[in-house]
Protein backbone atom coordinates (compact mmCIF):
# COMPACT_ATOMS: atom_id res chain seq x y z
CA UNK A 1 0.00 0.00 0.00
CA UNK A 2 2.79 2.41 0.94
CA UNK A 3 4.57 1.61 -2.27
CA UNK A 4 1.42 2.39 -4.27
CA UNK A 5 1.03 5.73 -2.43
CA UNK A 6 4.63 6.67 -3.17
CA UNK A 7 4.07 5.79 -6.82
CA UNK A 8 0.98 8.01 -7.00
CA UNK A 9 2.81 10.86 -5.26
CA UNK A 10 5.64 10.49 -7.72
CA UNK A 11 3.16 10.93 -10.54
CA UNK A 12 1.75 14.12 -9.02
CA UNK A 13 2.63 17.24 -11.03
CA UNK A 14 5.52 19.31 -9.79
CA UNK A 15 4.02 22.63 -8.65
CA UNK A 16 7.36 24.14 -7.70
CA UNK A 17 7.61 26.10 -10.95
CA UNK A 18 4.02 27.32 -10.46
CA UNK A 19 4.74 28.73 -6.98
CA UNK A 20 8.00 30.30 -8.13
CA UNK A 21 6.19 32.03 -11.01
CA UNK A 22 3.45 33.38 -8.69
CA UNK A 23 6.07 34.62 -6.22
CA UNK A 24 8.02 36.42 -8.94
CA UNK A 25 4.85 38.07 -10.29
CA UNK A 26 3.78 39.25 -6.81
CA UNK A 27 7.25 40.63 -6.04
CA UNK A 28 7.34 42.41 -9.40
CA UNK A 29 3.94 43.99 -8.71
CA UNK A 30 5.08 45.10 -5.25
CA UNK A 31 8.23 46.72 -6.65
CA UNK A 32 6.22 48.38 -9.43
CA UNK A 33 3.70 49.72 -6.88
CA UNK A 34 6.40 51.12 -4.59
CA UNK A 35 8.01 52.91 -7.53
CA UNK A 36 4.75 54.80 -8.05
CA UNK A 37 4.47 55.90 -4.40
CA UNK A 38 6.61 58.67 -2.96
CA UNK A 39 7.47 57.40 0.53
CA UNK A 40 9.03 60.40 2.26
CA UNK A 41 8.40 59.32 5.84
CA UNK A 42 7.28 61.53 8.72
CA UNK A 43 8.63 65.00 9.23
CA UNK A 44 8.66 66.90 12.53
CA UNK A 45 5.41 68.66 11.72
CA UNK A 46 3.61 65.40 11.00
CA UNK A 47 4.95 63.77 14.15
CA UNK A 48 3.84 66.72 16.24
CA UNK A 49 0.38 66.57 14.68
CA UNK A 50 0.06 62.89 15.54
CA UNK A 51 1.17 63.56 19.12
CA UNK A 52 -1.40 66.34 19.48
CA UNK A 53 -4.21 64.10 18.23
CA UNK A 54 -3.26 61.43 20.77
CA UNK A 55 -3.19 64.06 23.52
CA UNK A 56 -6.64 65.22 22.45
CA UNK A 57 -8.00 61.67 22.67
CA UNK A 58 -6.43 61.15 26.11
CA UNK A 59 -7.75 64.48 27.41
CA UNK A 60 -10.91 65.23 25.36
CA UNK A 61 -13.18 68.23 25.78
CA UNK A 62 -15.83 66.54 27.95
CA UNK A 63 -18.12 69.54 27.86
CA UNK A 64 -18.15 69.38 24.06
CA UNK A 65 -18.51 65.59 24.11
CA UNK A 66 -21.60 65.65 26.35
CA UNK A 67 -23.11 68.79 24.87
CA UNK A 68 -26.61 67.89 23.63
CA UNK A 69 -27.21 71.17 21.82
CA UNK A 70 -27.05 71.50 18.04
CA UNK A 71 -23.34 72.30 18.34
CA UNK A 72 -22.35 69.30 20.46
CA UNK A 73 -20.93 65.91 19.54
CA UNK A 74 -24.16 64.06 20.38
CA UNK A 75 -26.24 66.07 17.90
CA UNK A 76 -23.57 65.83 15.21
CA UNK A 77 -23.48 62.05 15.62
CA UNK A 78 -27.27 61.97 15.45
CA UNK A 79 -27.15 63.93 12.18
CA UNK A 80 -24.54 61.52 10.82
CA UNK A 81 -26.73 58.51 11.70
CA UNK A 82 -29.76 60.18 10.09
CA UNK A 83 -27.85 60.84 6.86
CA UNK A 84 -26.60 57.24 6.70
CA UNK A 85 -30.01 55.76 7.57
CA UNK A 86 -32.05 57.82 5.10
CA UNK A 87 -29.47 57.33 2.37
CA UNK A 88 -29.49 53.57 2.93
CA UNK A 89 -33.30 53.33 2.90
CA UNK A 90 -33.70 55.40 -0.27
CA UNK A 91 -30.81 53.60 -1.97
CA UNK A 92 -32.15 50.14 -1.09
CA UNK A 93 -35.65 51.00 -2.35
CA UNK A 94 -34.25 52.31 -5.63
CA UNK A 95 -32.04 49.23 -5.94
CA UNK A 96 -34.98 46.81 -5.88
CA UNK A 97 -36.37 47.58 -9.38
CA UNK A 98 -32.86 48.08 -10.73
CA UNK A 99 -31.78 44.66 -9.44
CA UNK A 100 -34.74 42.96 -11.15
CA UNK A 101 -33.80 44.74 -14.39
CA UNK A 102 -30.25 43.41 -13.96
CA UNK A 103 -31.34 39.77 -13.54
CA UNK A 104 -31.12 37.79 -16.83
CA UNK A 105 -33.68 35.32 -15.49
CA UNK A 106 -36.27 38.10 -15.14
CA UNK A 107 -35.69 40.34 -18.16
CA UNK A 108 -34.17 39.90 -21.60
CA UNK A 109 -30.42 39.84 -22.08
CA UNK A 110 -30.05 43.31 -23.66
CA UNK A 111 -32.07 44.97 -20.88
CA UNK A 112 -30.00 43.25 -18.19
CA UNK A 113 -26.76 44.23 -19.96
CA UNK A 114 -27.73 47.90 -20.32
CA UNK A 115 -28.85 48.08 -16.68
CA UNK A 116 -25.58 46.53 -15.51
CA UNK A 117 -23.64 49.14 -17.50
CA UNK A 118 -25.70 51.85 -15.81
CA UNK A 119 -24.90 50.44 -12.36
CA UNK A 120 -21.20 50.14 -13.22
CA UNK A 121 -21.23 53.81 -14.19
CA UNK A 122 -22.78 54.71 -10.83
CA UNK A 123 -20.21 52.64 -8.94
CA UNK A 124 -17.30 54.19 -10.85
CA UNK A 125 -17.76 57.70 -9.40
CA UNK A 126 -16.45 58.08 -5.80
CA UNK A 127 -18.83 59.23 -3.07
CA UNK A 128 -16.82 62.41 -2.46
CA UNK A 129 -17.36 63.45 -6.08
CA UNK A 130 -21.09 62.87 -5.72
CA UNK A 131 -21.02 64.88 -2.51
CA UNK A 132 -19.35 67.86 -4.18
CA UNK A 133 -21.79 67.67 -7.09
CA UNK A 134 -24.88 67.63 -4.86
CA UNK A 135 -23.50 70.42 -2.69
CA UNK A 136 -23.35 72.57 -5.83
CA UNK A 137 -27.00 71.75 -6.55
CA UNK A 138 -28.60 71.81 -3.07
CA UNK A 139 -26.03 73.73 -1.07
CA UNK A 140 -24.01 72.39 1.87
CA UNK A 141 -25.86 70.43 4.51
CA UNK A 142 -27.40 67.09 5.41
CA UNK A 143 -29.68 66.98 2.35
CA UNK A 144 -26.68 66.75 0.03
CA UNK A 145 -25.33 63.93 2.22
CA UNK A 146 -28.59 61.97 1.99
CA UNK A 147 -28.68 62.28 -1.80
CA UNK A 148 -25.06 61.16 -2.02
CA UNK A 149 -25.64 58.14 0.22
CA UNK A 150 -28.70 57.16 -1.80
CA UNK A 151 -26.86 57.17 -5.13
CA UNK A 152 -23.72 55.46 -3.89
CA UNK A 153 -25.77 52.76 -2.14
CA UNK A 154 -27.55 51.73 -5.33
CA UNK A 155 -24.44 50.23 -6.93
CA UNK A 156 -23.44 47.79 -4.21
CA UNK A 157 -26.94 46.92 -2.99
CA UNK A 158 -28.32 46.16 -6.46
CA UNK A 159 -25.36 43.88 -7.24
CA UNK A 160 -26.00 41.86 -4.08
CA UNK A 161 -29.77 41.85 -4.66
CA UNK A 162 -29.24 40.34 -8.11
CA UNK A 163 -27.33 37.40 -6.64
CA UNK A 164 -30.27 36.67 -4.34
CA UNK A 165 -32.80 36.96 -7.18
CA UNK A 166 -30.79 34.61 -9.39
CA UNK A 167 -30.70 32.00 -6.60
CA UNK A 168 -34.47 31.91 -6.06
CA UNK A 169 -36.04 28.48 -5.65
CA UNK A 170 -37.92 28.17 -8.94
CA UNK A 171 -39.61 24.99 -7.76
CA UNK A 172 -41.80 26.98 -5.37
CA UNK A 173 -42.99 29.23 -8.18
CA UNK A 174 -43.65 26.27 -10.48
CA UNK A 175 -45.68 24.60 -7.73
CA UNK A 176 -47.71 27.77 -7.15
CA UNK A 177 -48.32 28.07 -10.89
CA UNK A 178 -49.63 24.51 -11.05
CA UNK A 179 -51.97 25.38 -8.16
CA UNK A 180 -53.42 28.25 -10.20
CA UNK A 181 -51.99 31.08 -8.08
CA UNK A 182 -52.14 34.59 -9.47
CA UNK A 183 -49.06 36.72 -10.17
CA UNK A 184 -49.68 38.73 -7.01
CA UNK A 185 -49.91 35.55 -4.93
CA UNK A 186 -46.68 34.23 -6.44
CA UNK A 187 -44.87 37.47 -5.64
CA UNK A 188 -46.41 37.80 -2.17
CA UNK A 189 -46.03 34.19 -1.01
CA UNK A 190 -43.38 32.73 -3.29
CA UNK A 191 -40.83 35.45 -4.05
CA UNK A 192 -40.90 37.98 -1.19
CA UNK A 193 -40.42 35.41 1.63
CA UNK A 194 -37.27 34.17 -0.14
CA UNK A 195 -35.91 37.66 -0.72
CA UNK A 196 -36.83 39.50 2.46
CA UNK A 197 -34.17 38.19 4.85
CA UNK A 198 -31.32 38.48 2.35
CA UNK A 199 -32.42 41.93 1.21
CA UNK A 200 -32.69 43.17 4.79
CA UNK A 201 -29.29 41.69 5.69
CA UNK A 202 -27.70 43.47 2.71
CA UNK A 203 -29.38 46.75 3.68
CA UNK A 204 -28.07 46.53 7.24
CA UNK A 205 -24.58 45.82 5.96
CA UNK A 206 -24.76 48.84 3.64
CA UNK A 207 -25.96 51.06 6.50
CA UNK A 208 -22.84 50.08 8.44
CA UNK A 209 -20.73 51.21 5.47
CA UNK A 210 -22.72 54.39 4.92
CA UNK A 211 -22.19 55.43 8.52
CA UNK A 212 -18.46 55.63 7.88
CA UNK A 213 -18.94 57.28 4.49
CA UNK A 214 -21.24 59.90 6.02
CA UNK A 215 -18.41 60.95 8.32
CA UNK A 216 -16.10 61.43 5.34
CA UNK A 217 -18.76 63.34 3.40
CA UNK A 218 -18.89 65.88 6.21
CA UNK A 219 -15.38 66.91 5.23
CA UNK A 220 -16.73 68.42 2.01
CA UNK A 221 -19.73 70.03 3.71
CA UNK A 222 -22.37 67.34 3.14
CA UNK A 223 -23.57 67.38 6.75
CA UNK A 224 -22.62 65.16 9.66
CA UNK A 225 -19.68 65.26 12.00
CA UNK A 226 -16.90 65.38 9.40
CA UNK A 227 -16.97 69.16 8.93
CA UNK A 228 -16.62 70.01 12.67
CA UNK A 229 -13.78 67.48 12.83
CA UNK A 230 -11.77 69.11 10.05
CA UNK A 231 -12.52 72.61 11.39
CA UNK A 232 -11.30 71.60 14.85
CA UNK A 233 -8.09 70.19 13.37
CA UNK A 234 -7.44 73.30 11.31
CA UNK A 235 -7.99 75.46 14.41
CA UNK A 236 -5.68 73.23 16.50
CA UNK A 237 -8.47 72.49 19.00
CA UNK A 238 -7.12 69.06 19.80
CA UNK A 239 -9.38 68.49 22.80
CA UNK A 240 -12.42 68.86 20.55
CA UNK A 241 -10.78 66.59 17.97
CA UNK A 242 -10.36 63.97 20.68
CA UNK A 243 -13.99 64.34 21.78
CA UNK A 244 -15.25 63.89 18.20
CA UNK A 245 -13.04 60.85 17.57
CA UNK A 246 -14.15 59.22 20.83
CA UNK A 247 -17.79 59.79 19.92
CA UNK A 248 -17.22 58.31 16.45
CA UNK A 249 -15.45 55.24 17.81
CA UNK A 250 -18.23 54.54 20.32
CA UNK A 251 -20.94 55.06 17.70
CA UNK A 252 -19.32 52.80 15.12
CA UNK A 253 -18.63 50.06 17.68
CA UNK A 254 -22.24 50.08 18.89
CA UNK A 255 -23.63 50.01 15.35
CA UNK A 256 -21.15 47.27 14.39
CA UNK A 257 -22.23 45.01 17.26
CA UNK A 258 -25.96 45.55 16.65
CA UNK A 259 -25.73 45.12 12.87
CA UNK A 260 -23.67 41.94 13.16
CA UNK A 261 -26.20 40.40 15.54
CA UNK A 262 -29.12 41.35 13.31
CA UNK A 263 -27.44 40.04 10.17
CA UNK A 264 -26.44 36.76 11.81
CA UNK A 265 -30.02 36.21 12.98
CA UNK A 266 -31.41 37.00 9.53
CA UNK A 267 -28.97 34.63 7.84
CA UNK A 268 -29.60 31.82 10.32
CA UNK A 269 -33.36 32.46 10.39
CA UNK A 270 -33.55 32.69 14.19
CA UNK A 271 -35.70 35.15 16.09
Amino acid sequence: MNEAIRTEMGKAPNRKLYFITITVIVLALLIWSFLGVDVTGLDKKGTGLAVNIVKGIVAPDLEFLFDFSSQGVAYLLYETIAIAFLGTIFGSLLAIPISFLMAPSVVSGPVAYITRLFVIFIRTIPSLVYGIMFIRVTGPGAYAGVLTMSITSIGMISRLYVDVIENLDRGVLEAMTSMGCTTYEKIRYGILPQLFSSFLSTTIYRFDMNLRDATILGLVGAGGIGAPLIFAMRSYRWNQVGAILIGLVILILVVEVISNKLRSRLVSGTN
